[in-house]
């Protein structure tokens, strides 16, 4: 489900993004910048049932749901036993709101995640994304295919890694020269493939997060031997 609009002074996008049905997706034409930040201001601290992303005036409210936020957790609980058994230091940031007002795009990405530029976030809990590195790795849970392609946000941020899921295959593209390039394996993780990846999650879908998770544990190991 996707419905455009062009925007108007008069439109309350908190409202609209209160009552959106879970994986409904609305796009508004000619928005402000003012209008992305004022809706950031307003939503709940942390809130995930709504992803917001703008740039070039098209402003993008797509709602979650239970099966989106099931994939993004997985994804997120295979790093955090893969950080611990392979002792690799990697900061999660969730859905964090990654914005420059300066080039008016912002997005959020399903999780997101630091590898290679940790040492340069010291103990910080709290990140701004105008001075601060850029997520080494971000997110993509696009099971509801938005109406607009989050992918030059992405580029435009300089996130160096995104990772896409479609609800069938994990992909990885990595940034080169403004561009994303698909690729086989990860660059801040280089253990780590789109197929060995896909293949987890295909796992997960047809026995259980559990059972995967067990199977993702034991690969882990056999990378140690």
């Amino acid at each position: 489900m996707s419905t455009t609009t062009v925007a108007a002074p008069s439109i309350n996008y908190y409202q609209i993004a209160q009552q959106m049905e879970p994986g409904e997706v609305r796009v508004f034409r000619d928005a402000q910048w003012s209008d992305y930040e004022r809706l950031h201001d307003q939503l709940p601290p942390d809130s995930h049932l709504v992803q917001v992303s703008f740039s070039e005036g098209v402003l993008q409210l797509m709602s979650t749901s239970t099966l989106h936020e099931t994939y993004a957790q997985f994804i997120n609980g295979m790093l955090r036993l893969l950080s611990l058994r392979l002792r690799i230091d990697i900061r999660f940031f969730g859905t964090a709101t990654i914005k420059k007002s300066r080039k008016q795009k912002g997005l959020e990405p399903d999780a997101c995640f630091y590898v290679q530029t940790v040492p340069q976030l010291g103990k910080r809990l709290k990140l701004d994304f105008e001075v601060d590195p850029p997520p080494d790795v971000a997110l993509e849970v696009d099971i509801y295919h938005g109406s607009i392609s989050k992918m030059p946000i992405y580029a435009a941020l300089e996130i160096p890694e995104v990772w896409r899921y479609d609800n069938k295959t994990l992909t990885i593209h990595l940034l080169s020269d403004g561009q994303y390039q698909q690729t086989d394996s990860s660059a801040a993780l280089p253990m780590l493939t789109a197929e060995d990846l896909t293949r987890f999650l295909d796992l997960m879908k047809e026995e259980s997060e559990f059972k995967a998770m067990l199977d993702f544990e034991d690969w882990l190991n056999s990378l140690k031997n």
